[in-house]
């Protein structure tokens, strides 16, 4: 699993930067945005306040379809990279159970194959007495081998202990064989759930590399739309790409009822979060913060979402379940850790959902740092950071592993 994992750190690197170099040239027709501005208009709308207006207003239609487009594609993503994670827990599990398995059957079969040289030998013994019976004139004592009685006696004895021996070698024999029937039943199963990671890794790769060619080619437009906007309204383009992308975040935000995720009941009573716990973890959390997310991966220098959250909570002793966005609810759930959003505290985990299901799948995970704000690893192609809250398919409860 070592290995799987160091493969899809690679390939999750090689996806993003052959897409930065190859974008453009494999970019779907549905990605194409239509009339982007020119320099000419540009120049031309300098000098009408109207047009100046409409022009940036334009700009800032494109940003938001941009930034819309980015959003699909990184909700498509999330979803197969949690399904990847998933499968590539199956197989873990899988394979731990065929490990115990192989040892059983080891063991086993040497005590199986222990019992037959065993019969062995005494079939041998048996052939070389012949009817003289002399081999069991071995098992009597010197100065007894003339008293009948207790020769019939030894003899019983003898067709008793190879009877006895004869029924252990045949339990071990069929004890034997029912495990290593489980083990090959167990390997086909393994192999079954490797070749069905190996699907979702390769459906997630794509997705990834969908949209790391839809940022790259955002990206390449953008460059443009910065210049232009900074010349426009007399500022610099890294103000301007500030400005989008706040706009775009600020469009993320809107989209969704916060109202309808503050308003669920109370399940329990949680405590409140251990101050110097949260401190440690946001700490930890924040360290991270510029780090490159990659499917899959869980630090120290590549991040996905569900990766950061456990990694940052192990780093204080807190085990939160392992590399999963939905395994990490369902503990919390187990241990009765969830509090409505609306009683949220720092250092809580938040969940998103495309499912109205208590138990349905999540797909992203954040750490929840305080007035509204958020530490994620959002999405390929991005990096660690500290945003405010999006309300869209946000989860109406969290989690507060640090009660």
């Amino acid at each position: 699993m070592k290995k799987t994992a160091r493969l899809w750190r690679i390939i999750g690197v090689a996806v993003l930067a052959t897409s930065v170099v190859f974008g453009g040239s494999s970019l779907s027709p549905s990605w194409a945005v239509p009339s982007y501005p020119t320099w000419a208009e540009v120049q031309a709308a300098k000098k009408n306040v109207t047009k100046k207006k409409e022009l940036i207003a334009r700009f800032n239609t494109i940003l938001a379809e941009q930034a819309k487009a980015e959003d699909k594609l990184t909700n498509a993503a999330l979803i197969l990279g949690e399904k990847y994670n998933q499968a590539k827990q199956a197989l873990t599990i899988v394979a731990q159970k065929v490990a115990t398995l192989q040892a059983q059957a080891d063991v086993a079969n040497a005590q199986a194959n222990a019992a037959k040289t065993r019969l062995a030998q005494i079939a041998s013994q048996m052939y070389r007495s012949g009817a003289s019976g002399s081999g069991v004139s071995l098992f009597l004592q010197a100065g007894q081998a003339d008293n009948l009685l207790y020769q019939l006696g030894t003899k019983d004895r003898l067709a008793k202990q190879n009877d006895t021996i004869y029924r252990k070698a045949v339990e071990k024999q069929r004890y034997a064989q029912a495990v290593t029937d489980q083990l090959n039943v167990a390997k086909v199963d393994m192999a079954n759930k490797a070749k069905a990671a190996k699907a979702l890794f390769d459906q997630a790769a794509g997705a990834a590399n969908d949209l790391a060619n839809k940022i790259a080619a955002n990206k390449s437009a953008q460059s443009t739309f910065y210049k232009q906007l900074a010349v426009l309204q007399k500022t610099s383009a890294d103000l301007e790409r500030r400005r989008a992308e706040g706009i775009a975040a600020e469009n993320r935000q809107n989209n969704g009822n916060q109202n309808s995720v503050l308003d669920a009941p109370s399940l329990y009573h949680v405590d409140n979060a251990d101050p110097v716990v949260v401190d440690k973890v946001l700490r930890f959390a924040r360290a991270q913060i510029g780090d490159t997310y990659v499917f899959g991966a869980a630090g120290m220098t590549y991040w996905d979402c569900s990766g950061l959250t456990m990694r940052t909570y192990s780093s204080v002793g807190i085990y939160i379940s392992w590399h999963s966005v939905v395994a990490q609810f369902r503990m919390a759930a187990q241990k009765h850790q969830l509090v409505p959003m609306k009683d949220r505290q720092p250092g809580d985990l938040i969940f998103y959902s495309r499912s109205g299901a208590f138990d349905g799948d999540k797909y992203h995970i954040a750490i929840y740092s305080g007035g509204n704000r958020m530490i994620e690893a959002p999405r390929p192609g991005a990096y660690v950071r500290e945003v405010p809250m999006r309300w869209g398919e946000l989860f109406p409860y969290a989690a507060r592993p640090s009660a």
